[in-house]
């Protein structure tokens, strides 16, 4: 089973990122859980046809029971499990804890052992990589972590800040970097940026995402790119990152 945390600053396109790779898994014939790590519960909703999902920690506000299954988890296109751990209520309570009692909760329901997914991908804020963030890194549920950057100063120093707290739990066996992904904003020297921040890591820029009108208009419609139309380029660039992730290429 691949165990894949995708990281990045907020805004950065990890959900786009994270969606259209569990979509281009899912038509090479993968069995896909999709994770959604961030309280505004957004990363599966292309998957889902533009439909948002609820989300756990929502559900648990909201009731005295906890959730079966069925209750807070979604087929989506491709026939990917979409999960969403949401937060708390904006201004109380830490949304870090939110993805811990989540991932708590999986555990009770032997999601990985009752689902037997081929693929697991989380997708996770990266602007703060507290406890809670760094649940997928630090409790061995990820074996690998990309990092979503653009060759903006900003997502680069959260790149950085990422990277840096995954070191820091290397020695214990847990994931590790297997690179880095470019999501293009079409910057000043942006491929050389990136690439310098790579090589200086000692990471391999793993993909190459242009900038494309052609994402924008699919989501627009609720859906991947790889769903809208996985002849294009843009869709290539994730095809071709789910297979080199399956044949351990990266």
């Amino acid at each position: 089973m691949l165990k894949i945390a995708i990281y990045g600053k907020g805004g950065i396109g990890k959900s786009t990122i994270t969606s259209n790779l569990a979509a281009a898994f899912a038509v090479q014939g993968k069995r896909v859980i999709q994770i959604g790590c961030d309280p505004k519960a957004d990363s599966t909703i292309n998957l889902l046809g533009g439909e948002p999902l609820l989300p756990v920690m929502n559900y648990m506000r909201e009731n005295d029971d906890d959730p079966t299954l069925e209750q807070i988890a979604r087929e989506g296109f491709g026939g990917v499990l979409c999960i969403e751990t949401g937060g708390p209520t904006p201004g109380l309570g830490c949304a870090g804890r939110g993805i811990i009692a989540t991932f708590n909760l999986l555990e009770d329901l032997r999601l990985f052992q009752t689902w037997k997914p081929d693929v697991v991908l989380y997708d996770v804020l990266g602007d703060v990589v507290c406890g809670g963030f760094a649940a997928p890194i630090r409790e061995g549920y990820a074996e690998k972590v990309l990092i979503v950057t653009s060759g903006e100063k900003m997502a680069l120093y959260a790149a950085n800040n990422i990277n840096t707290a995954v070191e820091n739990f290397e020695d214990r066996g847990y994931a590790r970097v297997a690179g880095v992904i470019l999501n293009h904003r079409n910057v000043l020297d942006e491929d050389e940026k990136v690439e310098a921040f790579a090589a200086e890591h000692g990471l391999p820029v793993v993909a190459r995402v242009p900038r494309s009108d052609d994402i924008t208009r699919f989501e627009d419609e609720g859906k991947t790119v790889i769903e809208g139309d996985p002849t294009l380029p843009v869709s290539k660039c994730f095809l071709d990152l789910a297979a080199a992730l399956s044949n351990g290429e990266v």
